[in-house]
Protein backbone atom coordinates (compact mmCIF):
# COMPACT_ATOMS: atom_id res chain seq x y z
CA UNK A 1 0.00 0.00 0.00
CA UNK A 2 0.99 3.57 -0.60
CA UNK A 3 1.10 6.06 2.19
CA UNK A 4 -1.08 9.18 2.03
CA UNK A 5 1.84 11.48 1.28
CA UNK A 6 2.93 9.42 -1.73
CA UNK A 7 -0.65 9.25 -3.09
CA UNK A 8 -1.06 12.99 -2.62
CA UNK A 9 2.18 13.68 -4.53
CA UNK A 10 1.13 11.41 -7.41
CA UNK A 11 -2.28 13.05 -7.57
CA UNK A 12 -0.67 16.50 -7.48
CA UNK A 13 1.68 15.56 -10.35
CA UNK A 14 -1.24 14.26 -12.44
CA UNK A 15 -3.22 17.46 -11.78
CA UNK A 16 -0.23 19.64 -12.66
CA UNK A 17 0.49 17.70 -15.86
CA UNK A 18 -3.16 17.89 -16.89
CA UNK A 19 -3.20 21.61 -16.14
CA UNK A 20 -0.04 22.24 -18.14
CA UNK A 21 -1.29 20.16 -21.06
CA UNK A 22 -4.62 21.96 -21.05
CA UNK A 23 -2.90 25.35 -20.80
CA UNK A 24 -0.68 24.54 -23.78
CA UNK A 25 -3.57 23.32 -25.92
CA UNK A 26 -5.83 26.20 -24.94
CA UNK A 27 -3.04 28.71 -25.42
CA UNK A 28 -2.20 27.61 -28.98
CA UNK A 29 -5.85 27.26 -29.91
CA UNK A 30 -6.85 30.61 -28.49
CA UNK A 31 -4.06 32.81 -29.84
CA UNK A 32 -6.14 33.59 -32.94
CA UNK A 33 -9.05 34.66 -30.73
CA UNK A 34 -6.78 36.58 -28.36
CA UNK A 35 -5.41 38.52 -31.32
CA UNK A 36 -8.92 39.56 -32.30
CA UNK A 37 -9.80 36.93 -34.88
CA UNK A 38 -10.27 37.46 -38.58
CA UNK A 39 -10.44 41.26 -38.50
CA UNK A 40 -7.16 41.59 -36.61
CA UNK A 41 -5.38 39.00 -38.77
CA UNK A 42 -6.54 40.89 -41.88
CA UNK A 43 -5.26 44.15 -40.36
CA UNK A 44 -1.83 42.67 -39.59
CA UNK A 45 -1.55 41.21 -43.10
CA UNK A 46 -2.52 44.55 -44.70
CA UNK A 47 0.00 46.37 -42.49
CA UNK A 48 2.69 43.84 -43.43
CA UNK A 49 2.00 44.32 -47.14
CA UNK A 50 2.30 48.08 -46.68
CA UNK A 51 5.58 47.59 -44.79
CA UNK A 52 6.96 45.49 -47.65
CA UNK A 53 5.70 47.88 -50.31
CA UNK A 54 7.72 50.78 -48.95
CA UNK A 55 10.81 48.86 -47.88
CA UNK A 56 13.77 48.90 -50.30
CA UNK A 57 15.28 45.67 -48.91
CA UNK A 58 12.05 43.68 -49.30
CA UNK A 59 10.51 45.25 -52.36
CA UNK A 60 12.60 43.26 -54.87
CA UNK A 61 11.37 39.97 -53.40
CA UNK A 62 7.75 40.99 -54.01
CA UNK A 63 7.80 43.32 -57.03
CA UNK A 64 6.65 40.61 -59.47
CA UNK A 65 4.33 38.87 -57.02
CA UNK A 66 0.59 38.53 -57.29
CA UNK A 67 -0.16 40.58 -54.18
CA UNK A 68 -3.77 39.36 -54.09
CA UNK A 69 -2.57 35.76 -53.89
CA UNK A 70 0.12 36.69 -51.35
CA UNK A 71 -2.53 38.42 -49.20
CA UNK A 72 -4.84 35.39 -49.40
CA UNK A 73 -2.17 32.78 -48.63
CA UNK A 74 -0.40 34.79 -45.94
CA UNK A 75 -3.77 35.39 -44.26
CA UNK A 76 -4.58 31.66 -44.38
CA UNK A 77 -1.15 30.74 -43.02
CA UNK A 78 -1.19 33.37 -40.27
CA UNK A 79 -4.70 32.27 -39.27
CA UNK A 80 -3.80 28.58 -39.24
CA UNK A 81 -0.52 29.06 -37.34
CA UNK A 82 -2.28 31.03 -34.61
CA UNK A 83 -4.95 28.36 -34.13
CA UNK A 84 -7.69 29.95 -36.20
CA UNK A 85 -10.31 28.13 -38.25
CA UNK A 86 -8.37 28.44 -41.51
CA UNK A 87 -6.66 25.83 -43.62
CA UNK A 88 -3.50 26.84 -45.45
CA UNK A 89 -3.90 25.89 -49.11
CA UNK A 90 -0.73 27.42 -50.52
CA UNK A 91 2.59 25.97 -51.56
CA UNK A 92 5.12 24.78 -49.00
CA UNK A 93 7.55 27.34 -47.63
CA UNK A 94 10.33 25.54 -49.52
CA UNK A 95 8.41 25.81 -52.80
CA UNK A 96 7.70 29.50 -52.27
CA UNK A 97 11.22 30.52 -51.21
CA UNK A 98 13.55 28.23 -53.19
CA UNK A 99 15.88 30.29 -55.36
CA UNK A 100 15.09 33.58 -53.64
CA UNK A 101 18.43 33.46 -51.80
CA UNK A 102 16.97 34.93 -48.62
CA UNK A 103 19.75 35.61 -46.15
CA UNK A 104 19.45 35.60 -42.39
CA UNK A 105 19.60 39.42 -42.48
CA UNK A 106 16.71 39.53 -44.97
CA UNK A 107 14.71 37.08 -42.89
CA UNK A 108 15.33 39.06 -39.70
CA UNK A 109 14.33 42.25 -41.49
CA UNK A 110 11.06 40.65 -42.59
CA UNK A 111 10.43 39.67 -38.96
CA UNK A 112 11.04 43.31 -37.98
CA UNK A 113 8.49 44.40 -40.58
CA UNK A 114 5.99 41.89 -39.22
CA UNK A 115 6.57 43.24 -35.71
CA UNK A 116 5.97 46.75 -37.03
CA UNK A 117 2.76 45.54 -38.71
CA UNK A 118 1.58 44.01 -35.42
CA UNK A 119 2.51 47.20 -33.53
CA UNK A 120 0.40 49.23 -35.95
CA UNK A 121 -2.48 46.82 -35.31
CA UNK A 122 -2.04 47.37 -31.55
CA UNK A 123 -1.18 43.75 -30.85
CA UNK A 124 0.27 43.50 -27.31
CA UNK A 125 3.92 42.42 -27.15
CA UNK A 126 3.11 39.24 -25.20
CA UNK A 127 0.85 38.14 -28.09
CA UNK A 128 3.41 39.25 -30.68
CA UNK A 129 5.95 36.97 -29.01
CA UNK A 130 3.51 34.06 -29.21
CA UNK A 131 2.83 34.78 -32.90
CA UNK A 132 6.56 34.85 -33.63
CA UNK A 133 7.03 31.59 -31.72
CA UNK A 134 4.47 29.89 -33.98
CA UNK A 135 6.32 31.15 -37.05
CA UNK A 136 9.91 30.54 -35.89
CA UNK A 137 9.97 26.87 -37.00
CA UNK A 138 9.45 28.04 -40.60
CA UNK A 139 12.83 29.80 -40.66
CA UNK A 140 14.71 26.77 -41.98
CA UNK A 141 12.26 26.51 -44.88
CA UNK A 142 12.80 30.11 -45.92
CA UNK A 143 16.46 31.12 -45.69
CA UNK A 144 19.40 29.87 -47.75
CA UNK A 145 17.33 27.56 -49.97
Amino acid sequence: MHNCGELFMRLLIVILLFGLTTACVTSSQSLYAELGGEDKVDEVVENFITEIEFDPMMYDYFKDSDIGRFREKFTEHFCMLTGGPCEYTGDTMEQVHTGMEISEANFNHAVDLLISAMNKANIPHRLQNRVLATMAPLRGSIIYI
